[in-house]
């Protein structure tokens, strides 16, 4: 068996193009969707995290604003800033770069985010009302690109068993309560550290989600065969035969193909879809000015 390999490339495409009907229909209106995002600090990979985005919104006609801040940056400072947007009626979407310098309290940054305007989909209310099952929230982008993954692929989750690996507030618990929430229906169990025998758990599952940040860890004999494995994992790998020293791998293995019936690679599986969910939150908030 090879496994058919989810295309997150052209899901992701397929969403923008539903996004631009949206976007242009905003502008004949008068609105023009803002997206703010605040980047504190030179580590590298936020800044092609930022870049991507940045990207996308100039494909989609998204306004795009990119404050950059010194390492040295206080709490206070990085406050002020996101205070700023907050009451900005332009700006429709704020997100704060993470991860955030030594010394500045990322979930407390999160939390003065307004709610509308909280396009990762994090702040404590979002979290609520995904707890909640409504449909009032942003949701975590994600997650809810390998949703909608999933659904464009047609991978069915009604009645199935569905593992996911990592219970990290904004991927592995958002991924769980999305996959459980009434018209998904799937019988979720959550795979962390201290799970015992987490290979035979996973064994279990029709459909497997890997976030949990650690190299290929997801092996061959963990999967199911005929299993759908979604690889939410983005981890660089030191390799001298990279021109840059390094390649990047997901948290599953690639023998996993092997024995899934179908596979989301890294990259261009699960990296596009958060984009793309991100500019799709963007423009819910925007659509709320209406």
């Amino acid at each position: 068996m090879t496994a058919e390999v989810i295309d997150g490339v052209a899901c992701a495409a397929s969403i923008e193009s539903s996004l631009q009907i949206r976007i242009d229909s905003l502008k004949q209106q008068g609105i023009i969707p803002h997206l703010a995002v605040v980047i504190v600090g030179e580590d590298p990979a936020s800044h092609v995290y930022v870049r991507a985005k940045q990207r996308a919104c100039e494909r989609l006609g998204i306004n795009s604003t990119r404050i950059d801040l010194p390492e040295e940056t206080s709490f206070e400072q990085l406050a002020e800033i996101v205070q700023d947007l907050n009451t900005d009626d332009s700006v429709h979407g704020i997100l704060v770069q993470s991860p955030l310098p030594n010394g500045i309290n990322e979930l407390a940054i999160t939390d003065m985010i307004e709610p509308s305007k909280d396009v990762d989909g994090f702040h404590p209310v979002n979290l609520g009302r995904l707890v909640q099952s409504r449909d009032d929230g942003q949701i975590p982008c994600t997650p809810y690109g390998v949703m909608e993954l999933l659904h464009w692929a047609g991978i069915e989750l009604t009645g199935k068993r569905a593992v996911v690996i990592g219970r990290s507030f904004n991927v592995g618990m958002s991924q769980a309560l999305l996959l459980a929430q009434k018209g998904a229906d799937a019988t979720v169990t959550i795979v962390h550290s201290k799970t015992q025998n987490p290979e035979e758990v996973c064994k279990e599952a029709d459909i497997l989600i890997a976030a949990v940040g650690v190299p290929e860890m997801v092996l061959a004999s963990w999967i199911k065969p005929g299993a759908v494995v979604i690889d939410v994992g983005v981890n660089r790998v030191e390799d001298s035969s990279k021109e840059r020293g390094y390649r990047l791998a997901g948290d599953v293995h690639p023998d996993v193909a092997d024995v899934a019936s179908a596979l989301s690679p890294v990259p261009g599986g699960v990296g596009p879809m958060t984009i793309a969910m991100l500019m799709s939150n963007t423009v819910r908030s925007s659509e709320k000015k209406l």
